[in-house]
């Protein structure tokens, strides 16, 4: 089964990415692209915005750029979220982020 391509938008301000989160993992990690959507796990729980956080101290460092570069846009609360990367080229994301599950 062929699995959708990452869902990736350029903006004025950076790469807009879909995000789909997996709390309580045994370790931080992203999986991979499932559905247009980057899955990530993390060994973090729901609690006064400690996954958000986590999250993303946690792609920022994969994606080796500044905390400060990867923001949260939508979806506070849910495991769903849109973050916004700035200072990187799509195509040094991918590089950076495992493709498959």
């Amino acid at each position: 089964m062929m699995a959708s391509p990452p869902q990736i938008i350029q903006t004025e301000k950076g790469l807009l990415i879909s995000i789909k989160v997996v709390l309580k993992s045994a370790r931080d990690q992203i999986v991979g692209w499932e559905n247009g959507m980057l899955k990530v796990k993390l060994n973090a729980v729901p609690e006064k915005g400690e996954a958000n956080r986590t999250l993303l101290a946690h792609l920022a460092k994969v994606w080796k750029l500044p905390k400060s570069a990867v923001t949260l846009v939508s979806g506070e609360t849910s495991r769903q979220k849109k973050i916004c990367v700035a200072g990187i080229s799509i195509e040094t994301l991918l590089t950076l982020t495992p493709h498959s599950i």
